[in-house]
C-alpha cells in the first residue's frame, strides 16, 4: 500500500506541475522547486540544480527530464515512468483539445492576445529560476554567515562568464557550451582531488 501511495504522490505532484508549466523550459523550475524540493523534500536544491544541468545534456523538455530523474530517485524506474506520465498528461490533453479547436476555427486572433498576456509572467518565472540556479552555482555554501567573498565559487563564475561571452558574441552552439562545461567540471574535479 505504501508503494502505491508513493506512485500516486509522484503522479499527482507532476500532474500539478504539468498543468501549470506554461512557457516550458526554465519557467517550470520555480514550481518544481516548490513542490519537489520544499514541500515534498524528495530532492535537495543542489540536486535540482544538478538535474537541471543534466537535463540540458539530454534530449527533451526540462520538466519531463526532471520528472523522470525525480521519479527514479524516489521510487526506482517505475517511479520515473509514473512521474513522467503525470508530467506530460496535462499538455497531451490540452494539445489534443487545442489542435481540434484550431483546425475547426482558423480565426484565433484572441489566442494571440492570451499568449501576449502570458509572456511577461513566463519571463518572470524564467528569471526566478535563473537567479535560484545561479545562486547555487556561484556560492560554495548556502550558509550565508560566511563572508560572501569567501563563499564565492570563482571557477564557476569564470566558467559562466566565458560561456555567456561565447554564446552572445560568437553564437557558439549551446550543446558545445554544455559539453564543454561538463568537460571543464571533470577536469576541475580531477585537479582538486590530486
Amino acid at each position: 500500500m505504501v508503494v502505491i501511495m508513493i506512485y500516486l504522490q509522484l503522479f499527482i505532484t507532476f500532474l500539478q506541475i504539468g498543468m501549470f508549466s506554461f512557457g516550458g523550459g526554465y519557467a517550470v523550475m520555480p514550481m518544481i522547486q516548490r513542490y519537489i524540493v520544499e514541500q515534498r523534500g524528495w530532492i535537495t536544491f543542489h540536486q535540482l540544480a544538478d538535474i537541471t544541468s543534466i537535463s540540458q545534456m539530454t534530449p527533451g523538455p526540462i520538466a519531463i527530464n526532471a520528472a523522470t530523474f525525480v521519479g527514479v530517485k524516489v521510487a526506482g524506474p517505475l517511479g520515473g515512468v509514473v512521474a513522467t506520465i503525470g508530467s506530460i498528461t496535462p499538455s497531451f490533453i490540452l494539445l489534443i483539445l487545442l489542435a481540434y479547436f484550431f483546425f475547426r476555427n482558423s480565426n484565433l486572433y484572441y489566442i494571440q492576445d492570451i499568449l501576449k498576456g502570458l509572456r511577461p509572467a513566463i519571463v518572470s518565472l524564467i528569471l526566478i529560476a535563473a537567479i535560484s540556479l545561479g545562486g547555487s552555482a556561484i556560492f560554495l555554501e548556502t550558509d550565508f554567515t560566511i563572508p560572501w567573498l569567501q563563499n564565492l565559487n570563482y571557477p564557476a563564475i569564470v566558467s559562466a562568464l566565458i560561456a555567456l561571452f561565447l554564446l552572445i558574441k560568437y553564437k557558439v552552439d549551446s550543446v558545445i557550451v554544455i559539453f564543454s562545461g561538463a568537460l571543464i567540471g571533470i577536469i576541475y574535479h580531477a585537479i582538486t582531488i590530486i
